[in-house]
């Protein structure tokens, strides 16, 4: 896989899980990664983890559902490098509610995580990205944005609007140079579905083609790969990273 020597690539909510996993394989790959996260204490920390390992790490602050607050991150990172080249955006939250539960509150948080988040990162930095001749952007999704699913439909559904801001900021900025992609990830085991997987993990394997739950450094290949010139010519991508249970 191609060198991301010299690029610097902001991942939200990497201070744990996929966004971690990510952060990793991007430093690992040559990146100078901008951690970011609301705990200061877990950004420290994943960026000691980084630079031990020989990356190039700075962490950022950031909350994502306050007023301002994508802007505000935005604004950090440039002030780190000068640059971003390359923007993932996994931060996300997702509350498994049924609809009668999911209170007006409760969808306004998972709209502003999800969806506002990510576009306004983006009304910020593809800009800049467009004037130093492209970058790469990934949406990270969820199987269930193509799947119908009891209990998690204002999750879904604001992932499903995730992915279509994938493909309209490809018809938008894909002639200047920037590709925007979209990882959808299945059943993957982090922190935040250690509980549930716990409970019904080894029989909802048995559901999946594959045979197993995924890993966080299974979605970070994904990623990796698609903020790499290797996927130079791939713009407005699904790609399913769920061993297969998205083609049923």
């Amino acid at each position: 896989m191609s060198s991301l020597t010299g690029k610097t690539a902001l991942v939200t909510g990497s201070t744990s899980g996929i966004g971690r996993a990510v952060a990793e394989v991007l430093a690992e790959r040559g990146a100078h990664v901008i951690v970011s996260g609301r705990d200061a204490d877990r950004g420290a920390r994943t960026v000691e983890a980084l630079r031990a390992a020989g990356g190039a790490a700075d962490f950022a602050p950031a909350d994502l559902a306050a007023p301002g607050g994508p802007g505000s991150l935005a604004r950090a990172a440039l002030a780190i490098t000068g640059q971003v080249d390359i923007l993932v955006n996994n931060a996300g939250i997702f509350p498994f509610l049924p609809v009668a539960d999911t209170t007006e509150e409760v969808f306004d948080s998972i709209y502003a995580v999800n969806v506002k988040a990510p576009f306004f990162l983006v009304a910020e930095l593809a800009p800049k990205m467009a004037e130093r001749g492209g970058g790469a952007i990934v949406n990270i999704s969820t199987v269930v944005s193509r799947q119908a699913a009891k209990d998690v439909v204002a999750y879904a559904s604001s992932k499903a609007a995730l992915n279509n801001l994938t493909q309209s900021w490809t018809a938008e900025y894909a002639p200047s140079g920037i590709r925007v992609n979209t990882v959808s990830p299945g059943a993957i085991a982090t922190e935040g579905t250690r509980d549930m997987l716990a409970v019904t993990g080894e029989d909802f394997a048995k559901t999946v083609p594959s045979r197993r739950i995924g890993t966080p450094g299974d979605i970070a290949a994904a990623v990796a790969f698609l903020v790499s010139d290797d996927a130079d010519y791939v713009h407005g991508a699904y790609i399913a990273v769920d061993g297969g249970i998205g083609a049923f």
